[in-house]
């Protein structure tokens, strides 16, 4: 389980220094790459995801698969969002 949350947490990480490295470039860019936690069809389809995934998961994989399913549905909610964003 450690190799896991450490995978994952290098993800995150990951995540939030992009967010940074864009925010120091255009100020005001950081908030509008985590406006998906604020749109209600970003964060259903974020929350599917981690209940599909989270239960396929856990059957196979344990707690292990419940960590890489909240990282899917996190990414999957932002996915969602930056499509909406582009129209």
């Amino acid at each position: 389980m450690g190799a896991t949350l450490l995978a994952v947490a290098v993800v995150v990480a990951a995540l939030v220094i992009r967010t940074a490295v864009a925010e120091l470039r255009e100020p005001g860019s950081g908030r509008r790459q985590w406006t998906f936690l604020a749109d209600p069809r970003a964060v259903s389809a974020g929350a599917l995801t981690v209940v599909a995934l989270g239960a396929l998961g856990w059957l196979h994989a344990g707690s292990e698969g419940a960590v890489w399913a909240g990282l899917a549905g996190f990414l999957v909610a932002f996915t969602v969002s930056q499509g909406r964003r582009s129209r």
